[in-house]
């Protein structure tokens, strides 16, 4: 079924969003088991569901930019090299470069980029991995400055930590058309409250343990997604920012996002599709 314009919805929308409640034991640390083993949990900490107002970005794209709100839409990006988003060393090899030259491009100071992974995601009960609907931060800065010293020897990582670090993921749909269910929704890191960002520890099979961040319901909050996206589209989503934890910074650097399901979405709507590269950042 062809997707016209006048079947998008556009607007504002008042949707449910899962917010952080904490473990049962108070004194537990909160954490996520990644692909876990036969009886273990996938976390032990739970959601608290809230109604909230999330604004539409369309028309308002250039509003926004990484240094206020650790996000940014861009417009009108070529074609991939990148057909099918299915193999992972086919995605590496063509799909890969693309994103780190728009980060050199796009990410103002930028002079080295390390693609570290990528997802892709699909609203379809076949997929290994869906829509994740529950408001989250990829990353923390213990779990940030853990990366850079994973990927990269001793003394070269002492020295990129010295300067300007980031982590971006760069999201785009991979639907052929408009994206109608389970758009992306994200809030401004200018309206977060530090005290509303719970670090997670997230537990890898292989023995590596990361750091996620969850986050509790704040009304002061303000929430956008992108109506009707499109695959020549892209969010940058900042992770994290080396220059937040300088004194009197006004840089958030961090941004809460989360897929949901907009009340308005038509029942034979196609599933989303989409995929993110997480990237080091370095520079200036």
């Amino acid at each position: 079924m062809a997707v016209g314009s006048s079947t998008i919805s556009r607007g504002p929308v008042t949707a449910s969003l899962n917010f952080y409640a904490p473990p049962a034991n108070a004194a537990e640390k909160p954490y996520n088991n990644v692909e876990p083993a036969a009886g273990q949990p996938e976390r032990n900490y739970s959601d608290a569901v809230k109604q909230v107002l999330i604004n539409d970005a369309r028309g308002r794209e250039a509003d926004f930019s990484l240094d206020k709100d650790a996000f940014a839409i861009l417009s009108s990006q070529p074609p991939s090299a990148e057909a099918k988003f299915v193999h992972d060393e086919s995605i590496k090899a063509n799909y890969y470069p693309e994103v780190e030259k728009l980060l050199l491009d796009q990410v103002k100071g930028a002079h080295e980029v390390y693609l570290f992974d990528h997802t892709i995601r699909r609203a379809d009960p076949t997929s290994s991995r869906h829509p994740v609907t529950r408001v989250h931060i990829d990353q923390t800065a213990s779990s940030v400055e853990k990366r850079v010293r994973r990927y990269y020897a001793p003394e070269e990582a002492d020295r990129l930590l010295q300067g300007r670090y980031r982590i971006v993921n760069v999201w785009r749909p991979l639907n052929k058309t408009p994206v109608e269910s389970f758009p992306l929704g994200f809030a401004s890191s200018a309206t977060l409250d530090e005290r509303d960002v719970i670090p997670i520890e997230h537990r890898y099979p292989d023995g590596y343990t990361g750091e996620t961040a969850a986050i509790q319901h704040n009304p002061e909050q303000e929430w956008y997604y992108l109506s009707g996206m499109t695959g020549d589209e892209r969010i940058l989503l900042e992770c994290f920012d080396s220059e937040s934890l300088k004194a009197g910074s006004t840089i958030g650097g961090r941004v809460p996002h989360s897929a949901f399901v907009d009340p308005r979405t038509r029942e034979d709507a196609e599933g989303r599709e989409s995929i993110e590269v997480r990237a080091l950042v370095f520079g200036p």
